[in-house]
């Protein structure tokens, strides 16, 4: 008996630019709205800035990376930053992993420092995926990012390992050395395969000094939007 076929790359790029569509209709104009880093995000972007010149549409986006805010200004947004507004309507982000109670393992484009800041300023954070990133329980193949204070780094390594956890710096690709976040600081990825309580892990790393800020978002996320590989429908999960 064969296997089922695997979606193809072509499946998982039009499930990924339909959550991408799905997230962009649900911004309005005078809107603050931020915006994620990630391929998801990227996609939502670039539709963002298509009904910008299409349909008028007008709000300023807060962007979480570097990245991010180069995709938005390349799209013709009024990109700003958190010294502009006083608020976030709506924030919009991709995920490395979603749990089946929408916890969020985020992190994969080392920025979520800021992804966390502006989830948690906005009035709602609607996450857009394809189905890929649905697991049973975080870890399942994605470690914990974490941004570490650099002369932190080796005390933080030794906490999270008194956790139960496997902690590498992350090495850049076509670079030598560690990946540097936009911050400024070392990005460790700490595998802790199949988390079954991820408040209780994060509120534990939360208190480790040295620790920036760690790539799980529990409790913040109001809406994921998900691509399905197998027809390019979005399904919403609240």
């Amino acid at each position: 008996m064969s296997s089922p076929r695997a979606p193809s790359s072509e499946a998982a790029a039009a499930a990924k630019a339909a959550a991408a569509r799905a997230g962009a209709e649900q911004v309005e104009s005078g809107m603050v709205v931020g915006l994620g880093t990630g391929s998801t995000t990227a996609l939502c972007i670039e539709e963002l800035g298509r009904r910008s010149r299409q349909d008028g549409l007008r709000f300023v986006g807060i962007p979480t990376s570097y990245s991010a805010a180069r995709l938005g200004r390349q799209a013709g947004l009024d990109v700003r930053t958190l010294e502009d507004v006083e608020k976030i309507d709506l924030a919009l982000d991709g995920a490395d992993e979603v749990g089946p109670d929408l916890n969020l393992i985020k992190g994969g484009g080392a920025a979520h420092t800021q992804e966390k800041v502006i989830a948690t300023m906005a009035e709602r954070f609607v996450v857009l995926v394809d189905d890929s990133k649905l697991v049973a329980r975080l870890g399942a193949a994605f470690p914990v990012p974490l941004e570490v204070l650099g002369f932190a780094l080796r005390p933080v390594l030794r906490a999270v390992a008194s956790l139960g956890g496997e902690a590498q710096v992350r090495v850049g690709s076509g670079k030598d050395g560690p990946v540097i976040s936009d911050r400024g600081n070392p990005i460790v990825d700490a595998a802790f395969p199949g988390i079954e309580d991820p408040a209780s892990l994060a509120s534990r790393l939360d208190a480790i000094p040295g620790l920036v800020a760690h790539g799980l978002f529990v409790s913040l996320a109001d809406e994921v939007l998900i691509g399905m590989r197998s027809d390019g429908s979005v399904q919403r999960k609240t």
